[in-house]
């Protein structure tokens, strides 16, 4: 379902230098497959995140996305590929603050199809626990609510592939299992495809693949070496 080859990714710093960040060899999740990617701050997770998403570009290697090498898109492109083929469940939510949680799962769906297809939104927020909240904008939920219309969100245009970038992070921990739990069931009652992003050791030991990409990234290891 995604597959990573020889991926290589620098930001060029102010004055002028190179900041190496991701050198990916390998990397690959199958279809309806649950994967945990680990790792402190500054390794390259959101980056990586990023790049499979196909909202940054990368230097050098193939991101396969059921078998679309998304760097060889336009960016135009790369938003085509998104927004059939991919879910993103963000840590700071981007919930839109004018809209209802209903038309934030609704304005979703305009990305891919461009159809608001409302029977969908309306039993993702219940499937969410949500459905007496769908006439709320986000300032009227509280912050695990507010992740639990974010996923909702993400599963709007049935994606092949959800990446979630720490959502636990801005959530108390009497929420934190519960965001956690709600992905992963979510994802497989659709086979979804899931690469959860966190730094949480709690997070991780539930799932049966986990990655560090201190290990994976050969920029960490040359860094470690240094």
């Amino acid at each position: 379902m995604l597959t990573i080859q020889n991926l290589k990714k620098t930001f060029r710093l102010p004055e002028g230098g190179q900041l190496p960040v991701l050198d990916i060899p390998d990397f690959s999740i199958a279809a309806g497959r649950q994967v945990v990617l680990l790792g402190e701050s500054g390794v390259g997770k959101s980056t990586l995140l990023h790049a499979i998403a196909g909202l940054l570009s990368v230097d050098s290697g193939t991101i396969s996305i059921d078998a679309i090498d998304i760097t060889k898109l336009s960016e135009q492109g790369r938003d085509r590929v998104r927004a059939a083929k991919l879910g993103y469940v963000f840590q700071t939510f981007n919930l839109l603050p004018g809209f209802t949680a209903l038309e934030n799962i609704r304005l979703g769906m305009t990305f891919g199809s461009g159809k608001h297809d409302l029977n969908r939104a309306k039993e993702l927020l219940d499937r969410v626990g949500l459905a007496d909240r769908a006439r709320h904008k986000p300032s009227a939920l509280s912050v695990g609510q507010q992740q639990r219309v974010a996923v909702a969100r993400a599963l709007a245009n049935r994606p092949r592939l959800l990446l979630a970038d720490e959502p636990t992070a801005n959530i108390d921990p009497a929420n934190q299992q519960k965001i956690v739990d709600l992905i992963r069931e979510c994802c497989r009652q659709e086979n979804i495809a899931l690469l959860l992003v966190t730094h949480s050791m709690q997070v991780a030991e539930q799932f049966d693949r986990v990655e560090r990409l201190e290990k994976i990234n050969q920029v960490c290891q040359a860094n470690a070496i240094a």
